[in-house]
């Protein structure tokens, strides 16, 4: 476990290093599953980035997180509120520079802590299929696919993740 690490709910005076977080890490996972910057650096795409991550830090609608080391973001968390028994895990990123350090499980954790503090039964996600660390992440945290699958760039598909509260 990382103690120098802090988990804590979200401001939006934190909104600029949760979309610099999220910005390194998809740069990340999508160069390490072979595509090309053009296909995944689109200014647009950032500018959606933003918009999502104010909704999401204001919204009564997620649950939005930061781990912060010392004064700085190095992880954010995004999950819904239980919508028909599902709690939707919408992301979680960690900057690449503190990958390896806990700091994912430790948000994990706390979107399994609220999982279970909203009586939801199980928890759902999406994951891109080439993704393979995140995969893994979230296999070790015992959720299984669930056989859905949604478009994803680079004409790889998000496969659908499910796992169980209890």
């Amino acid at each position: 476990m990382d103690a120098a690490t802090v988990i804590r709910t979200a401001a939006i005076g934190d909104l600029d290093a949760m979309v610099d977080v999220h910005t390194q890490a998809r740069t990340a996972y999508y160069r390490a599953g072979g595509l090309a910057d053009a296909e995944f650096a689109d200014p647009a795409e950032h500018a959606q980035r933003i918009a999502g991550w104010r909704q999401a830090i204001g919204g009564g609608r997620h649950l939005t997180l930061c781990a912060v080391r010392g004064e700085r973001v190095v992880g954010v968390l995004s999950m819904g509120t239980p919508n028909e028994g599902v709690c939707e895990l919408y992301q979680i990123h960690v900057r690449p520079g503190s990958w390896g350090l806990g700091i994912g499980g430790r948000l994990h954790a706390a979107y399994v802590a609220a999982l279970r503090d909203a009586g939801a039964p199980y928890g759902r996600l999406c994951v891109w299929e080439r993704n393979a660390r995140a995969r893994a992440f979230y296999a070790c945290h015992g959720w299984r696919a669930d056989g859905q699958r949604t478009p994803g760039p680079g004409g790889t598909e998000y496969l659908g993740m499910r796992l169980a509260a209890g």
